[in-house]
């Protein structure tokens, strides 16, 4: 099968899955409205407690946290979606059609980072409106902008590997919930040193600590050191093996 047929197919099948999207905006707004109100309340309620300065500053210092919540919140849509296609026949019928195989799955994967690549965006805008500023170049914008693609990539090929392996609706989404409750224990909303001594070791080596203070050092145009790295790496070893295990879970689903 040539690499054109696999394109168009993917392409055909990805405005399918955005054109449902579209007809549904509030999939995309309900994404962004848990984080939205988590950083109202962090700045607003808890922010001269925690932060100790003005709110302004903790919005600067919490929105590479929030970002990365929005994105964990919009990925279960994705595991959602897959699974009531799944449950609908849908798959199947493709399978019966001249298309390629991966097509699916890549239309659903391309729709995932359109969805909440444009829920990041609302996030942001919100920030500003709050007092968030930054000093970072162009070049570190589109540093970020590539670190939270890739972070998105990583957790809409987990999500994708929840549709196809879930046995219900509410198993298929439910796998968002660590991965929301993640960045609470890591450098989001205080700095690890603040933590208990056990707390605080987890909290300095799970991957989002280092994705989340590589985009901070990068929005306060700051040196990132060694933290991209290791961001960097966590983020390829994971999608590399959610992407293989959702492949594998695929083609026994399929046949």
């Amino acid at each position: 099968m040539s690499t054109a047929h696999v394109v168009g197919d993917t392409v055909a099948l990805t405005d399918r899955s955005l054109r449902h999207i579209l007809r549904s905006p509030d999939t995309i707004i309900t994404t962004a409205v848990t984080p939205v109100a988590l950083m109202l309340l962090f700045v607003y309620v808890f922010g001269g407690a925690i932060h100790g300065g003005s709110t302004a500053s903790y919005v600067d210092y919490l929105l590479p946290g929030i970002l990365l919540i929005t994105i964990a919140s919009g990925v279960a849509y994705t595991a959602y979606r897959l699974f009531l296609d799944l449950q609908g026949g849908i798959v199947e019928r493709f399978q019966s059609m001249p298309i390629a195989r991966p097509s699916a799955l890549w239309a659903h994967v391309l729709t995932s980072m359109a969805a909440n690549l444009t829920s990041v965006v609302l996030v942001v805008g919100i920030a500003l409106l709050m007092g968030f500023r930054t000093g970072a170049s162009v070049l570190a914008w589109l540093a970020v902008a590539g670190i939270l693609v890739l972070f998105t990539l990583t957790l809409t090929w987990i999500a994708v590997l929840a549709g196809l392996s879930a046995k219900t609706v509410d198993g298929a989404s439910a796998f968002s919930y660590p991965l929301i409750f993640l960045p609470f224990i890591s450098s989001a909303f205080v700095p690890t040193d603040s933590m208990p001594t056990a707390v605080a070791w987890f909290a300095e080596h799970q991957p989002v600590t280092a994705v989340v203070d590589s985009i901070r050092a990068l929005f306060a145009g700051e040196p990132v050191g060694g933290d991209l790295w290791v961001a960097l790496a966590w983020l390829v070893g994971i999608l590399a093996l959610a992407y293989v295990l959702a492949v594998r879970a695929y083609r026994r689903k399929v046949g």
